[in-house]
């Protein structure tokens, strides 16, 4: 693990393969850290022959925090963008995406593939808007445009991810059956939910950091970059957009629309995948992504 000082802040990375090599760039998801891109899937992905970098967001794992900011209100969050008017918030998914060429920069990497999921999705979409000349291809996974029409994520669901959990440095046990709890509902039902795996990376990311009141800042975040379409319509790299066909937290319509606002992106729906990445879909999500990088504008 390595750590440079972008925009202000500390992001912390890791790195697979020959540096020398085409870089693909992945991006996290909301309140997750960089080890959900598993080591096994980088090196898979850097076996292609590409240089594969993982990193923390602002807000997650080892990079810089904003635990001095108090904690969000989401009802008051609500009545504030009901109201027209701009919350007072730590950061936005522009400063996000600032961060990927940020990090870039540091690492003197003048043009990158970048692939996002979810959250890592919006910030990948701005990315290559807002960078056309930075970003060689663009892979959008399990994500969403912003577009007020879309069906919304189901009040279940969202009450899942954002109820308070308990302190796992209290009650651990208590902690993972929560998150377990979220993770199962938000999985798809076409391959077997490893437990036992996924208990090992929620450990693994409580030791690395703790911060219950990040993910409602980067709820924040996503909640005023609003409806991305017009940005979207601006990327002219290879696109492809990657959805689970049971994804709860953004149905496929919203892949759909991601692809439909991107001219000439590829949409690749995957049957029994949810609002994640099972490991039996490695293979073909990274096909995907190489095949991607490897098309001509």
């Amino acid at each position: 693990m390595n750590m440079l000082n972008v925009n202000g802040i500390d992001l912390a990375y890791d790195s697979y393969g020959d540096e020398h090599h085409e870089t693909i760039l992945l991006i996290a998801g909301l309140g997750t850290q960089m080890i959900r891109w598993t080591v096994p899937f980088c090196e898979m992905l850097a076996e292609k022959g590409y240089r594969v970098i993982r990193f923390d967001n602002r807000d997650t794992g080892l990079s810089t925090h904003f635990s001095d900011h108090e904690t969000l209100d989401f009802e008051a969050l609500a009545r504030t963008l009901m109201s027209g008017q701009r919350p007072n918030i730590p950061y936005t998914l522009e400063d996000m995406s600032n961060d990927t060429i940020g990090l870039l920069d540091a690492l003197g990497i003048a043009k990158a593939h970048i692939v996002g999921r979810s959250m890592g999705g919006m910030i990948a979409q701005l990315t290559a808007s807002r960078y056309p000349e930075r970003v060689l291809s663009l892979t959008s996974i399990m994500s969403t445009t912003g577009n007020p029409e879309l069906p919304p994520t189901s009040p279940e669901v969202m009450a899942l991810m954002t109820r308070p959990a308990p302190n796992p440095r209290e009650d651990e046990a208590g902690y993972l059956a929560q998150s377990t709890a979220f993770a199962r509902r938000i999985a798809g039902k076409g391959y077997p939910f490893n437990e036992n795996e996924y208990h090992s990376m929620i450990r693994e990311e409580l030791q690395r950091a703790y911060d219950p009141g990040s993910i409602g800042r980067q709820i924040a975040a996503i909640a005023v970059s609003g409806d991305r379409r017009p940005q979207l319509a601006k990327v002219v790299a290879p696109t492809l957009v990657i959805h689970g066909a049971e994804d709860p937290m953004f149905v496929p319509a919203c892949g759909e629309d991601t692809a439909k606002a991107i001219s000439g992106a590829e949409f690749m729906l995957l049957e029994g995948m949810g609002h994640d990445l099972p490991e039996q879909l490695f293979e073909k999500v990274i096909d995907g992504i190489v095949r991607t990088a490897r098309r001509k504008v």
